[in-house]
């Protein structure tokens, strides 16, 4: 009798994924991160995506100073199969800046990612496994569109709030209500442009 079996996809661990980093099979500056138990090739950095990031890293660590850690481009554990790399958290402050240990989802109190070509990704994938491990409030800005897309009140299945602002706005992060970003600081373009037309 031949049966056909379906073939299954291995999915690796944090700990895999931790043990291929020590092994050195995957090297020190490769860009990938573990999302429900793959690997996945982050995007190339455009020059859209880097300015954003410096430019929202530059206003979060100006105006949080000791209420959070600003931590960008660095892992947070989401166990057992996800270990991605948000553009930008802010975490509750530690101590020890999490020398120790990793952040997980409960350190979590604004994870952001800049989407120049991987908003599809951003909005779909890694919107699903930021509300299912309770990941408090998540942002995509999306760089070409000008749009930001904010995600609040994960449930463990979804989001209570989703909602794209337009400019111009004015957000602050749920866990820091008084700490306001104006889209205008976000795409000052938009401003120079308002004022010459």
């Amino acid at each position: 009798m031949n049966a056909s079996l379906e073939p299954t996809r291995h999915r690796l661990s944090i700990e895999d994924f931790e043990r291929l980093g020590e092994a050195g099979i995957l090297a020190p500056d490769s860009r990938v991160e573990l999302i429900d138990g793959e690997l996945i090739d982050m995007a190339p950095i455009g020059t859209g995506h880097a300015s954003m990031t410096s430019r929202l890293n530059r206003l979060l660590v100006t105006r949080v100073q000791d209420r959070a850690i600003v931590s960008p481009g660095n892992p947070v554990l989401l166990p057992p199969w996800s270990m991605p790399q948000p553009d930008l958290m802010l975490l509750r402050p530690r101590r020890d800046e999490y020398a120790t240990r990793h952040p997980d989802a409960d350190d979590v109190l604004l994870a952001i990612e800049i989407a120049e070509s991987s908003l599809r990704f951003d909005l779909g994938k890694k919107a699903r496994i930021y509300a299912q491990h309770g990941i408090a409030e998540y942002w995509v800005v999306d760089v070409a569109s000008r749009l930001l897309n904010v995600h609040r009140r994960a449930d463990g299945l979804g989001w209570e709030e989703v909602r794209a602002l337009v400019a111009p706005f004015m957000i602050a992060p749920l866990a820091l209500p008084d700490l306001t970003l104006r889209s205008d600081e976000l795409w000052p373009e938009l401003s120079a442009s308002d004022r010459e037309a």
